[in-house]
């Protein structure tokens, strides 16, 4: 987490740790095939439009972004990656290897950060953190993902539930992140994806008569899952937004995704006078699990947000949950490295030495935010 307590004027030490974004990310695998063309004729076909709508979006906040984040005006003018880029240009590959923004214009634009939905009650948060991004490498992936899995659903349920979906699927997502990871900064759209990703595993189980190949269909969907969450035990992955999303959507799914079945739809679209229909439209396991879900959805969400607003750190009351989301190895390690630098101001400028390694510069007070100094202090240190 980046603190925001500006450097004072005389010589002090100042306590500034250096995090890249906690970044959600997921393997962009396409979702399986597992409805077959003669199953699926009898239900309407929708026409996708809101989740490339939602793709457009994301990337355009994104170029927002890195428009407001003027690495040339705000770091090193000849430490920022790909200067001919102007304003543009990214940050320094040591302070983010993505391709992206600083840490402070992602919290600026929204970020995820406990701190201040707890106590600014900035509850908005939780669902802007969605739209953003920590670099091209994230937006790439995410948005490849997005489009490979959100347009066969919105083709199969329509925008209404798909959006729905997307939405409630993020904000539990960083629900869940917000009461395990209460250090950093947070940002991506994997908990939405996640979502869609348990969606489309509950829509399988509870329409499991309609389609073909099911066990295939519904092991090459675990295989894809399973990598996922894999991926997220990695160092500045959020797994705990990709778990949250994942249950959100799993649930979700069993809401939004039930249909009918087939031999009713078939027989309500037969021409035959004489042909019995089915007593009811759904099985009674399909209602049974839409109203377990519904309550285990609305319950979970409101809980959490109760427990996230007085401030309740779930990891005090689950010693080993964190290894949920990062898995120390000897090629890395979970905590966030910790730098130290020393400020002192002479008249217009201000002299930086990192405490660690004895690396010093002096900057323009006039030019120089505490945030900027902070970063400066990052890049000094790294």
């Amino acid at each position: 987490m980046i603190p925001t307590t500006p450097l004072p004027s005389s010589s002090t030490h100042v306590d500034i740790k250096d995090q890249l974004p906690r970044r959600s990310n997921i393997v962009s695998i396409p979702p399986p095939n597992h409805g077959g063309d003669s199953h699926s004729r009898p239900f309407k076909r929708w026409f996708p439009w809101l989740v490339p709508s939602f793709v457009v979006a994301n990337v355009a906040l994104f170029v927002i972004t890195m428009y407001k984040n003027n690495c040339p005006k705000h770091s090193f003018p000849d430490s920022c990656f790909a200067n001919f880029l102007g304003r543009f240009s990214f940050q320094p590959l040591k302070q983010n290897p993505l391709l992206g923004p600083s840490s402070s214009t992602l919290e600026n634009m929204g970020a995820l950060q406990v701190d201040k939905v707890v106590h600014r009650h900035q509850v908005w948060r939780l669902f802007s953190c969605v739209w953003l991004h920590g670099g091209v490498v994230h937006v790439l992936a995410n948005m490849l993902s997005l489009v490979f899995i959100g347009i066969r659903l919105e083709q199969e349920f329509g925008f209404v539930r798909i959006g729905l979906l997307y939405v409630i699927s993020g904000f539990g997502g960083s629900l869940l992140s917000s009461l395990f990871i209460q250090s950093g900064i947070s940002v991506g759209a994997s908990g939405a994806l996640f979502g869609l990703l348990g969606a489309m595993l509950s829509e399988l189980l509870t329409n499991w008569t309609i389609y073909a190949n099911k066990c295939a269909a519904l092991s090459t969907l675990i295989v894809i899952i399973v990598i996922n969450l894999a991926v997220g035990i990695l160092p500045h992955m959020d797994n705990f937004a990709h778990i949250g999303g994942f249950i959100s959507g799993f649930l979700l799914g069993f809401v939004f995704l039930i249909r009918p079945q087939y031999k009713w739809v078939s027989q309500r679209n037969s021409s035959s006078r004489y042909v019995s229909r089915p007593n009811s439209k759904h099985k009674p396991i399909q209602y049974v699990l839409w109203v377990i879900s519904f309550i285990l959805l609305c319950a979970g969400l409101v809980a959490g947000t109760v427990l996230l607003l007085r401030g309740v750190d779930l990891n005090d009351h689950c010693s080993w949950c964190h290894y949920l989301s990062c898995v120390p190895t000897s090629k890395w390690s979970c905590k966030p490295q910790e730098v130290y630098c020393e400020s002192t101001e002479m008249g217009n400028q201000l002299n930086i030495t990192c405490l660690s390694n004895g690396r010093s510069d002096i900057f323009s007070v006039s030019n120089t935010s505490p945030s900027q100094a902070q970063e400066l202090c990052s890049h000094l240190c790294s």
